[in-house]
């Protein structure tokens, strides 16, 4: 009979940073086709618990302890054989960048590769066939220059590099050439100096020697083909042929013809083109680095009793850092000392500042800084008010929510979204046919009556018309810059996927309790047994919840000890979650049961009295959250608690009706009772209660049959669920580890009024996105035929670049996205 175990994946994959890295798909492949092992798969994390490999096995063929170590040597294998490697250059064209991934994965051990036009490397490979030192080498070799930032040393793999290209050497500043980064657009604006004063001295200036203007033009083809050779060069070696090569082609086919001065013409448009395309992409990859430059670079740290001024880089955890009124913090941590009002927008988009306060008990803040209560807690990056603080560091400078905010979004760069996939196989199929319909026109002079040099330069000017270059840049240049502008009002966005998915939703599924209330319930009835002492039912419930994390029972403690006017608790011990039901501890001797009614008589815990049921559906009926406190084999009571929904959850979803949302739905693990009271406040349409996190899951699969579904959670106890959404968000992610990791979307503030910025900013990237692709296939086809009929080519590649250069100023729009729901916001 086959048995199964479970390992924390981090113990089994240490260098893994999540469940959804290939080699963890690897390692359950692995495993699964291993005699004895009928199955392998990933549980993911739910609230404390990490990520789990499960394995499902034969113990008469495999005992357990073979098991885990099977499970830990194919770990150590994998971990030691596949390595990744994230790193910046400098900011290039679309077509160069796939060229350059291209490159990439043609080095032998390469698996992976993937390269964005803002500069972000992501390379997945094989160690024993390749290494880094080699694959940034094929880069330096193609790129001339690339920034030795610091890499992961660990011996398995190389997660995470890019935390060290935010820091003091933050990012590339790769000049590009010989005169600096905008060298292409010197070499463009020569070149057209150059054809002007040629084409002005042919036509104008009588008696010139005829040698001059052609020299001119010659200097015009040196400066304007530049580096339009290098990057035909490069297709060629990897035997494609873009448009870089067909300009090329072109330009050499009209000096053949003698049309020196329409050649130098045609590279001077298209070298100016690509310069301005250049240096507007690289103000939507600045509006990313600028994100980096919010942190200050030194800190005034308290050590020794002395205040020195440090490099936030030797910031370490645990350190006391003084804030000046007015100035931005350095570090993640909590207030020891003072009070301010701080400006949190850097960070969660937060448009009003927040009034922060000490911890009351530094001890505890120290030994769990997660639990931190958000009116202490602080976020590097942010802006102190006029009160001078002291903040207890709890996070180094390459571990702060802004540098994985920073680190996050640049690798969200190198994600492809399913318009930008589907454009990548248009232009697969759309470019040998172009190709072949030129190979046609070149021999139009054998049908029709006209010269060959005719059918020769009509031939050129269909290639450069037909050349997809505004179409590879159409959906590129919209995902950069709505990421860059959702970054920038505190959502985080990871890839072109979500960002279009967003935008398409029509259903949105929420959580309850901290996503659509406060997360803050507060006891409002303690029903006691019969010959029950309320005090005795209080001191059991308080001295066994004080050992859990849920929020219902830090609601229970909290109230509870008032109640009890904080007298001495016996000390619980054993404390066992009962995922989604309750708990069990051992208090005196005596075991104790806390949780819903439901998990009472099931799973041999016996059944609840009729007195216990009778206060439990009383609650109820009033809406409230109902515990139950069981000690020994005796029900001592009721506990009820109740949720108060978010001042700004009945706006924020009148909100998002407005922009299209049509079915919304609240999931929840309370009763169905408690659920559609909520529901009513808030306005929501539908409330599905008495769901286990597995339900949960279940829920949003079958909303998933009916069309695409976000789920939004607090990233914890909801990851299950938001991992089955089409997309999941998460919110208060600055101050939750696991809400970043897991979620597509990230809310770093803990505000629902930010939901509608994220979707609006998507439905608007969705529209320019549909834009750009008409305006490129548009112009495409409008140029195709009207260079058949005789259009030439100067005008065929003027119209060509402009709409280049239309799509992508369209797509800087997105960097001055203006959130039209404010009013609702603060309302």
């Amino acid at each position: 009979m086959a048995e199964k175990t479970r390992l924390d994946l981090a113990v089994v994959l240490p260098d893994v940073p999540d469940a959804a890295d290939a080699c963890v798909a690897r390692l359950v492949q692995r495993l699964a086709d291993r005699e004895g092992v009928s199955e392998a798969h990933v549980v993911p994390a739910s609230g404390e618990a990490p990520a789990q490999l499960c394995i499902h096995y034969d113990p008469d063929q495999l005992p357990l302890s073979r098991i885990r170590e099977v499970a830990t040597g194919a770990g150590a294998q994998i971990g030691e054989r596949y390595g990744h490697a994230v790193f910046d250059i400098g900011t290039m064209h679309q077509r160069r960048a796939r060229t350059l991934s291209d490159r990439l994965k043609a080095v032998s051990g390469v698996l992976e590769a993937e390269v964005a036009a803002s500069g972000r490397v992501r390379v997945e490979f094989d160690r024993e066939q390749t290494d880094e030192s080699t694959i940034r080498g094929t880069v330096v070799e193609r790129e001339a220059a690339v920034p030795q930032a610091a890499s992961d040393d660990h011996a398995g793999h190389d997660h995470g590099p890019g935390e060290h290209d935010h820091g003091k050497e933050g990012h590339n500043h790769n000049h590009g050439g010989i005169l600096g980064p905008n060298t292409e657009l010197f070499f463009a604006l020569g070149c057209g100096a150059v054809l002007g004063i040629g084409f002005a001295i042919e036509k104008l200036v009588a008696g010139a020697p005829s040698w001059l203007p052609l020299a001119c033009y010659l200097i015009a083809y040196v400066l304007g083909g530049f580096f339009t050779v290098r990057e035909a060069i490069d297709n060629l070696r990897m035997r494609r042929f873009e448009i870089d090569t067909l300009m090329l082609v072109a330009a050499a086919g009209a000096a053949a013809l003698g049309a020196w001065a329409e050649g130098a013409l045609l590279l001077f448009l298209f070298s100016f083109g690509h310069a301005l395309e250049h240096y507007a992409m690289g103000r939507a990859k600045r509006a990313i680095e600028a994100l980096a430059e919010l942190a200050p670079k030194t800190a005034f740290v308290r050590r020794e009793g002395r205040i020195s001024e440090l490099s936030v880089d030797t910031l370490v955890v645990g350190d006391i850092v003084v804030v000046k009124p007015n100035a931005r913090l350095p570090a993640d941590g909590f207030l020891t000392l003072g009070s301010s009002s701080i400006n949190q927008a850097p960070v969660t988009g937060e448009s009003i500042p927040v009034d922060k306060t000490a911890v009351t008990d530094a001890d505890q803040a120290r030994a769990d800084p997660d639990r931190v209560d958000a009116a202490s807690r602080v976020f590097a990056g942010t802006i102190n008010g006029s009160g001078a603080i002291e903040i207890e560091v709890t996070r180094l400078s390459t571990d702060s929510a802004l540098a994985k905010v920073v680190k996050m979004v640049s690798e969200a760069e190198t994600q492809k979204s399913p318009t930008q996939r589907m454009t990548d196989r248009f232009e697969r199929v759309f470019v040998p046919v172009v190709l072949g319909l030129a190979v046609l026109l070149l021999f139009a002079w054998v049908v029709i009556d006209e010269p060959f040099r005719d059918s020769f330069y009509r031939s050129m000017a269909v290639l450069v018309a037909a050349s997809p270059c505004a179409l590879a840049i159409a959906t590129p240049s919209a995902v950069l810059s709505g990421v860059a502008r959702a970054a920038r009002g505190g959502v985080l966005v990871k890839g072109g996927g979500p960002l279009e998915n967003l935008g398409s939703l029509t259903a949105i599924a929420f959580d309850k309790t901290g996503t659509l209330t406060e997360g803050q319930p507060k006891i409002t009835d303690v029903v006691a047994m019969t010959d029950i002492a309320e005090d005795r039912l209080l001191t059991t419930a308080v001295a066994v919840e004080t050992l859990s994390d849920h929020p219902l029972a830090a609601a229970i403690v909290k109230d509870g000890r008032t109640r009890l006017n904080d007298v001495a608790l016996p000390q619980a011990s054993d404390l066992e979650s009962l995922t989604g039901r309750g708990v069990r501890a051992m208090l005196e001797g005596d075991p104790v049961t806390i949780g819903k009614a439901e998990m009472f008589g099931n799973d041999g815990i016996a059944a609840l009295t009729d007195e216990t049921m009778a206060a439990v559906e009383r609650l109820r009926a009033g809406g409230r959250t109902t515990m139950v406190v069981r000690r020994g084999e005796v029900d001592l009571g009721v506990i009820g608690l109740m949720d108060t929904p978010r001042t700004a959850a009945k706006a924020t979803l009148a909100t998002l009706r407005t922009l299209g949302i049509t079915r919304m739905i609240m999931i929840s693990g309370d009763n169905q009772a408690v659920a559609d009271a909520i529901a009513r406040e808030v306005g929501i349409d539908e409330a599905w209660g008495d769901l286990m996190p597995e339900d949960k899951v279940e829920a949003i699969k079958k909303l998933r049959g009916d069309g695409k579904v976000a789920m939004v959670g607090d990233g914890v106890n909801d990851a299950p669920a938001m991992a089955n959404a089409t997309v999941g968000i998460a919110m208060g992610a600055a101050g939750s580890d696991v809400a970043l990791e897991t979620a597509d979307v990230a809310l770093m503030a803990d505000d629902l009024a930010h939901l509608p910025f994220a979707v609006g900013l998507s439905r608007q990237t969705r529209s320019i996105i549909r834009q750009n692709v008409f305006v490129s296939l548009g112009v495409v086809a409008i140029l195709v035929p009207a260079t058949i009929f005789g259009l030439g080519i100067g005008a065929a590649v003027a119209m060509h670049e402009g709409s280049t250069l239309l799509v992508v100023v369209n797509a800087l729009r997105l960097l001055a996205y203006r959130d039209r729901f404010v009013v609702a916001r603060t309302g």
